[in-house]
């Protein structure tokens, strides 16, 4: 059996067929599982064993909750030939639209679920996996197979499809290792709080472990002290996949962490305070990485370090009037973002200025949500909050700011009056309504259906 697959980047990325598991040989460790390690070995004895029991079809979709399960569970559909339907989220009516978009597909996870979508088949026990008594063969994939087809979040607006193949992710995460190499030395371990169907998920907690020497741990935990334990279960070094709002959740807590070599963060702009304080308090560089669902991963920062992004190899932005032109190596054709950006040294850094859909205009006067929300949030006392530009025009033709904000011991009253001190009269918010909690998904992302929702509740 082939154990090492060390042909260069470039000839890979060339070539017809490419290895499911690359790095190391049948004994590396691939996840950590009840804290046991997983070798190569016998997680490709997994693979093999699920994707014997797999019903024919095209696609289907994965909803393990368990990531080594889901791991799993992505590697035997696509050496299978099939696609991983990765929806939004797992709420009934999001799997629904996605299976109605493919019909033919199944549902695969590994929970009983009740009620369970149209054609579900539950992932077979792999404690009762025959022991592998035979080499196992390392598989390889069609390189321009579609292995998953990601969906957005909607946060911005209805979720829709992007396709991902296998050569594609294996240009993506060559340079996300890239740059995981320059804070960590050598293999590490990666416990992640985003979940694997996200994009972000799946770059980190999926394709990094299949395609580089990293080990992933298999459990996906939430709360503090469940991030704390399953980083306990892992050896270091230790990277810390997560969002800003897991992140807060975290250091706002107090828990104790086992030293880190680093942390990363997507899906929402960091905030340098809760970076500075999470650095201050695990002693490990906090990393942004900077992509879509539609583009993977291309830049990425150090948010206390430097306001830049560094531009992955291979990658070149054109900003344009209504957004910015993504070239990577993992597109096979540009992809145009609605990120406003401005270039710098001599094209390979960025700076963030927006997005083309967030730029406001009333009166001649510009603004955009993004540094709305950021003053919001910046108020004392506002654990959370949101600012968005309402869909109905006003009696003036105008249409409305709005906004939710998480603020105990707040009233409305009180954070316009401190917003009156930041902003221009034109764009403070009205309605302002004070919630619990804002609707965030399991990534933190805020769609946009949900905080119309939370805001029709109190008209």
């Amino acid at each position: 059996m082939a154990t090492v697959f060390d042909t260069p980047q470039r000839d890979l990325l060339l070539a017809p067929q490419l290895p499911l598991l690359t790095a190391g040989d049948g004994d590396r460790t691939v996840a950590w599982r009840h804290g046991a390690p997983v070798t190569a070995r016998d997680f490709l004895a997994d693979v093999q064993y699920v994707a014997d029991h797999l019903p024919p079809a095209a696609a289907a979709v994965n909803l393990c909750e368990d990531r080594y399960a889901f791991l799993v569970a992505f590697s035997a559909i696509a050496l299978r030939g099939q696609t991983n339907l990765l929806p939004s989220s797992r709420a009934p009516r999001a799997i629904d639209e996605v299976m109605a978009a493919h019909p033919g597909c199944y549902a695969l996870g590994d929970l009983a679920l009740e009620p369970a979508p149209p054609h579900y088949h539950r992932l077979p026990s792999l404690v009762a996996r025959p022991v592998a008594s035979e080499p196992i063969d390392w598989p390889m994939i069609d390189a321009d197979q579609v292995v998953a087809l990601g969906y957005t979040s909607g946060s911005t607006g209805q979720p829709a499809a992007h396709v991902k193949t296998w050569r594609s992710f294996h240009a993506s995460n060559a340079g996300n290792l890239r740059m995981l190499r320059g804070y960590v030395d050598g293999s590490c371990n990666v416990v992640a709080t985003v979940p694997p169907q996200h994009m972000y998920g799946m770059e980190t907690s999926v394709v990094l472990p299949l395609l580089g020497d990293v080990a992933v741990c298999g459990s996906r935990p939430f709360f503090p002290a469940d991030v704390a334990a399953a980083l306990a279960a892992v050896p270091a070094p230790r990277v810390l996949v997560t969002t800003p709002v897991h992140l807060r959740a975290l250091v706002e807590s107090g828990v104790a962490l086992p030293p880190l070599a680093a942390m990363l963060s997507a899906t929402a702009p960091m905030p340098v305070e809760l970076a500075q304080a999470a650095e201050q308090r695990y002693g490990a560089p906090l990393l942004e990485v900077f992509g879509s669902t539609e583009t993977c991963v291309f830049a990425s920062r150090q948010p206390t370090v430097s306001e830049l992004w560094q531009l992955y190899e291979g990658v070149s932005l054109h900003p344009q009037p209504d957004g910015t032109q993504v070239h990577a190596p993992q597109l096979a054709a540009p992809v145009v973002l609605a990120d406003l950006v401005t270039l710098r040294d001599a094209g390979r850094a960025f700076r963030l200025c927006g997005r083309h859909a967030d730029m406001l205009e009333i009166a001649g006067k510009r603004a955009s949500l993004g540094d709305l929300t950021r003053r919001l949030l910046a108020i004392p006392g506002v654990r959370d909050g949101a600012v968005l530009q309402l869909d109905e025009p006003d009696a003036r033709g105008v249409r409305r700011i709005a906004a939710l904000a998480v603020a105990p011991g707040l009233s409305e009253a009180q954070i316009l009056e401190a917003l009156r001190g930041a902003i221009d009269p034109l764009f403070l918010p009205r309605p302002l309504r004070l919630v619990d909690a804002l609707p965030r998904n399991e990534t933190g992302k805020l769609p946009r259906a949900a905080l119309l929702a939370l805001l029709a509740t109190r008209d």
